[in-house]
């Protein structure tokens, strides 16, 4: 299994581009690579206009994107499963039991990780170390009521939905990008 983090929403046109450009950013200088797929994605489509301006702001180029559905070996590879909502977490572990204690809601994920201590030594594989101390803590705090861990899809709303759920997202990494840098 690489040291991957692989970022999962429905069709692989906003969110999860959106997440995996953010993340490509927090995490520069890391030995960890970044991408996204689609539960339900068309293969080879654009991102959606938005998202690739909101990508474009952040420094990246979009214009190479292209989507891509999701497959199990797309889960197999991955240090670490970051879906958009608890339905398409439910459709990775689905697709690839194995997958199911590195597999979380962005939200999820933010939540548990911004709650667990720091480590006082350095980790040889730092995603690792912070993908288990998520899972230890999805067992020992409260889930999130109702649809709280669900990201909401912007594909139908305007430019400023598109920047808010880009702030959502980074809000959500930030606290893993933070953990990895105190592990590694």
């Amino acid at each position: 299994m690489a040291t991957a983090v692989l970022f999962v929403c429905h069709a692989n046109l906003c969110r999860s581009p959106m997440a995996e450009y953010t993340a490509r950013r927090l995490l520069a200088g890391w030995p960890v690579t970044v991408a996204s797929a689609g539960t339900d994605a068309v293969a080879g489509l654009a991102m959606h206009p938005f998202a690739a301006r909101i990508a474009a702001e952040m420094g990246a180029d979009p214009a190479g994107f292209r989507s891509r559905r999701l497959a199990p070996e797309h889960l197999n590879h991955a240090a670490l499963v970051l879906t958009a909502t608890r339905r398409q977490r439910s459709v990775c572990t689905a697709l690839a039991p194995a997958a199911l204690h590195r597999t979380f809601t962005l939200r999820q994920f933010g939540r548990l990780i911004a709650a667990v201590e720091p480590p006082v030594q350095e980790h040889a594989d730092p995603l690792r170390a912070a993908v288990a101390a998520a899972a230890l803590a999805r067992g020992r705090l409260q889930p999130a009521l109702g649809d709280a861990d669900d990201l909401r899809d912007p594909l139908t709303g305007t430019p400023d939905d598109f920047r808010h759920c880009a702030r959502e997202i980074e809000r959500c990494l930030r606290p893993l990008a933070a953990l990895i840098g105190t592990a590694g």
